[in-house]
């Protein structure tokens, strides 16, 4: 059986994938690329899951490297000696306020070093590749699966460089490279569990909320026809699960979101009703709150938002689902609704202060 090879451990991703994906074919093994200031990280997480699942034991390697490395940082004696049949790239910046250079390196530089390992193999392997639906950008109106080049604009480095990155995976498939690209949309804790390792997106408007004074809060007038593609972790995985061994995926890419996402306002009252606030909509523009945040020091601090998420409250772009919900048709994957977990997700967050909104980096 050929090794997997897993870019991205142990992030939100990779750490819930990884014993799923093993759990397909009980003969193969994985190798999980690290970087060596996360390799105790590694580690400690690795033992929970073959704890978790003994079935994963003796089975996975940690190999340290660095995908923004020639060679993914790889030492020639650490190679991976056995056919790599699989690569499963989740390794990216995941944060909507990185600088541009960061972001260059790991999303566009990283993927450009993975397209040309898979190259470099003796038989080419079968590509996961983990995008974004917000390589989007600012897009007016509905992304299809199948659109990438809409001359949409960007309204930060992550996306940017998420669209390039995905740009040259797509060339990558044109010429004959087997791949499949997963976009998920902005994903959040469990449904079930509401377990999550970083608080960004829609937390934010839960910690600016629970902020406010006791029993209101106050926000900017929102456009109520505007949705925002909030999905659970558990979506995610369980989709790329089913979709990895799906007979027409190859060269599919598939729109990981909720097919009818709620929208902001709606957001807003739920995060408001289980923290007990009452919203109070305010004259003005979701801009004008941007503008301070951007620009009055501490402002960001004080409310618990950034500029950046602001954006995706004015954010004019839905995204079509079509190759999703075809291909899962019949596994009994479906997305959860945002409105069944949401009190989940502010618990776990209750529960857990310890985490923030770091990105591993």
């Amino acid at each position: 059986m050929a090794t997997l090879l897993m870019t991205g451990f142990p992030g939100f991703l990779g750490a819930a994938l990884l014993p799923r994906l093993l759990a397909r074919d009980a003969e193969q093994h994985a190798v999980c690329l690290v970087q060596g200031k996360f390799l105790a990280q590694a580690q400690e997480r690795l033992r929970a899951i073959e704890a978790d699942h003994p079935d994963t034991a003796g089975r996975v390697t940690l190999l340290v490297g660095d995908i923004t490395a020639d060679g993914l940082g790889i030492a020639a004696e650490d190679a991976p000696t056995e056919q790599v049949g699989e690569v499963w790239h989740l390794a990216a910046v995941y944060d909507l306020s990185v600088a541009e250079e960061v972001a260059q390196a790991v999303n566009v530089v990283g993927t450009a070093n993975v397209l040309r390992f898979c190259a470099g193999l003796p038989q080419p392997p079968r590509l996961h590749y983990a995008s974004t639906v917000v390589v989007s950008g600012r897009y007016d109106g509905r992304f299809m699966e199948s659109d990438l080049e809409a001359g949409e604009s960007f309204q930060n480095h992550y996306e940017s460089t998420k669209h390039e990155a995905e740009r040259l995976v797509r060339a990558a498939m044109a010429d004959g490279l087997p791949a499949t690209i997963y976009r998920p949309g902005i994903v959040v804790g469990d449904s079930t569990t509401g377990q999550t390792q970083k608080y960004d997106g829609p937390y934010m408007v839960a910690t600016y909320l629970h902020r406010q004074p006791p029993g209101v809060a106050f926000l900017p007038s929102l456009d109520p026809t505007l949705t925002t593609p909030l999905v659970p972790r558990d979506f995610v995985i369980d989709a790329m699960v089913a979709l990895s061994t799906h007979p027409g995926a190859d060269g599919k890419t598939y729109a990981l979101t909720d097919p009818d996402p709620p929208t902001n306002v709606e957001v807003a009252k739920i995060l408001a009703g289980h923290l007990h606030r009452r919203i109070v909509w305010l004259p003005i523009p979701v801009a004008a709150l941007r503008g301070a945040l951007g620009t009055v020091p501490g402002a960001e601090k004080l409310t618990g938002l950034t500029a950046e998420a602001l954006d995706y409250f004015t954010f004019p772009t839905s995204y079509d689902t079509t190759n999703t919900q075809t291909d899962l048709a019949g596994t009994g994957v479906t997305c959860p609704r945002f409105p069944d977990y949401a009190g989940r997700l502010l618990d776990y967050m209750a529960q857990h202060p310890e985490f923030d909104a770091t990105a591993m980096v």
